[in-house]
């Protein structure tokens, strides 16, 4: 049974078409051809971003990078730290404002009860209190220790009073011990002094371990664990949580006025009174800064907004610095899209949004996809072109050339003949007395019932015949000699040069899978590139177009082919270097006359080899072109002078026409096709 599909309107909540390992293979495309390193390519991709086989955009490291920016920048331009001091200023305000109206209200009582005595008392009292609470210090933390001291007569703002310090205690703690912030909620004198012992526990387990002693990590968390809900699973876990914790509050520390740090400071101090828990969190501060230098004690903020910023925003708006530069440092040191894993995609949806999250959570799935779809190898740690891989680069390379030639260049052309010889072409025509008898079986009994009718047996008469139709092919051999000589990249030639061989290559191993194509790539020296490597050549890191050398090798490799014999070659630059007799390199530009000379003699030797060569000039100056009129007048090889840009359309046409002059077929009548 075929497949059954249904179809809905879109309505925003379905997803899309997503990656495919093919798409994103023609992405990378260009870059593989150049390069030939799927890590490298794939980490340009990952920070460039891409489209999806929607043509939806995927964003890219440099993009989220930017946000991240942008988004800090947001941040400091949010608000200003003093309103940390102005949220408690107000709380403190409104506590004395509510016992005032508490002292106005009794002594109101008082004077309306008749009793003078009473009256006067209330009076006096009234007046020692609005006293007390008009000499209350300007600074919080002093303002903080008077009202400690206050007995109130509201009890409503006595209740208000210990809710704003449990409040604060609480905050101050959190900003230390991010990891036990809900056990630290509302704790009683004896949890105080429960978490005392905690916090000693914990000094000594690190001290423990710094001397090389077993930490009892297991034995503090049976004892302790409840101050850690997050349940980490080793010491190393809750400490470097903690230490990030206790950074961050440094942070913001470190971006307050003196003022402001001086204020805080003594609220704190304040707030902590017992001087035991203020040693131990002393203590466990500066352990946590010997252990983890790079958390970031000395980082600070500046903050340059205008609203004020309460305990709690300000606190989060270090939060989110400290991730967003945490983030940013992950961003920037990932080197492959597999290393993206790591990253907290939850955070990253918070700070930029859906969009980025999905793009990071897809980009890390990159590498994993093309492996799975077989188009890379991961040998030894290190990625490669699989052989599909390799076979898709050719066929994409010669679609992309052919693509770009004119109709009229390639295509159907008639002749006057029908071939003899072992190709196979795909038709048959009627039999003809002298023709070899190579019967098609299906188009001669087709024939038969179409003149009978369907009967057993079938009666055949020689105009039922029908004969394959068929081409006689010349076997061809072929050298690519691809300058790989810095000039190429300089000149922007290297890329289209190195896709016309990928391109060449797939077009004989496909379609005339009996031809023998043979790549040298030649710069200071010349060298034999197997085909299958081809995608991982690249040039040259020295001086020198070594011809010489390069016909030499060449000509060697036809010598073991059979067929016509041909080399391209495809250059842009003269011949600059030659092998001596002792076996050196030598370089010189401009070219000597011995460089010169022993590269005719080599092309010399091709061509009484029958080996004919054509010339692909890129960017020809004078010299060069001097040079190849006089190879062609000894060789009778082509030359064409072409651009990046057209290389592709020149060499396969040619390559097509080569092959055309070679072929051909015999018989009276029928047509020939030529590859399209």
């Amino acid at each position: 049974m075929g497949q059954r599909f249904t179809y809905s309107r879109w309505d925003g909540t379905q997803r899309g078409f997503d990656l495919d390992a093919d798409s994103l293979f023609d992405q990378l495309g260009d870059d593989l051809l150049y390069h030939g390193d799927p890590a490298s390519a794939l980490r340009r991709m990952m920070q460039e971003g891409l489209r999806d086989a929607d043509g939806e955009r995927i964003e890219g490291i440099r993009e989220m990078m930017r946000k991240l920016r942008e988004r800090r920048d947001e941040i400091r331009e949010s608000g200003d730290l003093g309103g940390i001091y102005s949220e408690i200023a107000d709380a403190l305000n409104d506590v004395v404002d509510e016992e005032r109206l508490e002292v106005d209200k009794q002594l109101r009582a008082a004077q309306e009860s008749g009793d003078d005595r009473r009256a006067e008392a209330a009076k006096n009292s009234a007046d020692e209190r609005n006293f007390r609470l008009d000499m209350l210090p300007d600074d919080l933390a002093g303002k903080v220790a008077e009202l400690q001291r206050y007995d109130f007569q509201s009890r409503e703002a006595e209740r208000r009073f210990e809710e704003l310090m449990d409040k604060l205690r609480e905050q101050v703690m959190q900003q230390h011990l991010d990891q036990m912030s809900s056990a630290i909620q509302n704790m009683s004198p004896e949890e105080m002094a429960r978490m005392k012992d905690m916090m000693a526990a914990l000094n000594e387990m690190i001290e423990r371990r710094a001397n090389g002693e077993d930490p009892r990590f297991e034995e503090f968390m049976e004892q302790f664990g409840d101050f850690f809900p997050e349940n980490p699973q080793d010491l190393d876990e809750l400490l470097r949580a903690m230490a990030e914790r206790m950074a961050r509050a440094q942070a913001m520390f470190n971006s307050m006025t003196p003022a402001q740090q001086e204020q805080l400071q003594q609220l704190s101090d304040q707030l902590l009174e017992d001087m035991d828990l203020r040693w131990q969190m002393s203590r466990l501060g500066e352990n946590l800064r010997g252990m983890f230098p790079d958390a970031g004690w000395g980082d600070s903020q500046g903050f340059t907004g205008t609203s004020p910023m309460g305990f709690q925003q300000a606190m989060q708006a270090m939060r989110d610095i400290q991730d967003i530069d945490s983030l940013e440092s992950m961003l920037k040191n990932a080197t492959s899209p597999a290393g993206l894993a790591e990253v907290d995609i939850d955070r990253v949806r918070d700070l930029l949004g859906d969009e980025s999250a999905n793009s990071l959570e897809r980009l890390s799935e990159l590498t994993k996809m093309m492996q799975e779809a077989g188009l890379i190898d991961n040998k030894e740690g290190r990625l490669t072109l699989s052989p599909r891989a390799i076979r898709k680069l050719g066929a994409n390379a010669l679609r992309d050339l052919f693509g770009s030639l004119r109709k009229d260049m390639v295509g159907q052309h008639v002749i006057d003949q029908t071939g003899f010889g072992h190709e196979r072409a795909e038709e048959s025509r009627p039999y003809e007395f002298g023709d070899p008898f190579r019967l098609d079986l299906h188009g001669t009994l087709r024939n038969a019932i179409r003149r009978n009718g369907a009967k057993v047996p079938v009666d055949l008469s020689p105009e039922d015949f029908e004969i394959e139709r068929t081409e006689h092919s010349t076997r061809s051999s072929t050298v690519l000699m691809l300058d790989l000589s810095m000039s190429m990249p300089m000149r922007d030639n290297f890329l289209p040069a190195k896709k016309v061989a990928i391109a060449l290559h797939h077009l004989i191993t496909s379609q005339f899978p009996r031809d023998y194509l043979g790549v040298v790539g030649f710069g200071e020296t010349a060298r034999e590139l197997k085909p299958e490597a081809l995608p991982e050549a690249s040039w040259d890191f020295a001086y020198g177009t070594n011809m010489h050398h390069a016909f030499t090798l060449a000509r060697r490799m036809l010598a073991h082919e059979s067929g016509t014999k041909q080399i391209i070659m495809i250059t842009d630059g003269e011949p600059t270097a030659h092998i001596t007799p002792r076996g050196d390199v030598y370089f010189n530009y401009p070219p000597v006359y011995e460089t010169v000379e022993l590269t005719l003699r080599e092309v010399m030797r091709c061509t009484k080899a029958g080996i004919r060569i054509n010339t692909f000039m890129l960017d020809a100056d004078n010299g060069l072109r001097r040079f190849v009129e006089q190879m062609t007048r000894i060789n009778r090889g082509r030359a064409f002078f072409t651009n990046h840009e057209t290389l592709g359309d020149y060499v396969l046409v040619d390559f097509l026409e080569h092959k055309r002059q070679k072929t051909r077929g015999s018989g009276r009548r029928g047509r020939h096709a030529t590859i399209d």
